[in-house]
């Protein structure tokens, strides 16, 4: 029973990889670098601008905090001497909460930003990634390569997507 099948797959395959050859030689191929196309592109230089409005907000917000927590921090050296105790103790915590404050906003600063950029960087890969199709479409390649060992220069169409994605972003 199984010799029945294991023949015509054999001259199946042989047909293939005679065929693989000539095809082959009719294939367009390029290659990108994947990489530079979104840190070179226009919609990442655009999105690392808004991060960093982002960024100096967020720092704004803190730095605000931080002073109010350096005003408290003064107010009780300066007079913990003539404080009754339980003003102290009521200023001690508010000293506490504030620097706890600080640094719960530090950290969801930290986090916001990072969520972010990981946002803005899948948004532009997916840009990227449209451009490398529709340039290969528009182009007739059958084939166009994010990851390579050796890469003829000749094969290499990163700057003509460049181009294309400034294009679009004008």
């Amino acid at each position: 029973m199984l010799e029945k099948f294991r023949t015509p797959r054999i001259f199946a395959l042989l047909a293939v990889l005679v065929a693989a050859p000539a095809a082959a030689q009719d294939l367009k191929i390029g290659y990108v670098n994947f990489e530079l196309l979104v840190r070179e592109s226009p919609q990442y230089e655009q999105s690392a601008a808004t991060l960093r409005t982002e960024a100096a907000r967020i720092e704004s917000e803190i730095m605000t905090m931080q002073q109010r927590l350096d005003e408290a921090r003064q107010r009780l050296e300066r007079d913990a001497s003539v404080l009754s105790q339980q003003e102290r103790a009521d200023l001690e915590r508010e000293v506490r909460d504030l620097a706890r404050d600080v640094q719960r906003a530090i950290e969801e600063g930290r986090q916001d930003l990072s969520i972010r950029e990981n946002e803005e960087l899948d948004r532009i890969g997916r840009l990227v990634l449209e451009a490398i199709q529709a340039y290969g479409r528009s182009e007739s390649y059958d084939l166009i390569l994010r990851a390579a060992a050796y890469v003829d220069e000749d094969l290499d169409v990163t700057d003509a997507i460049l181009e294309t994605l400034r294009e679009d972003e004008d």
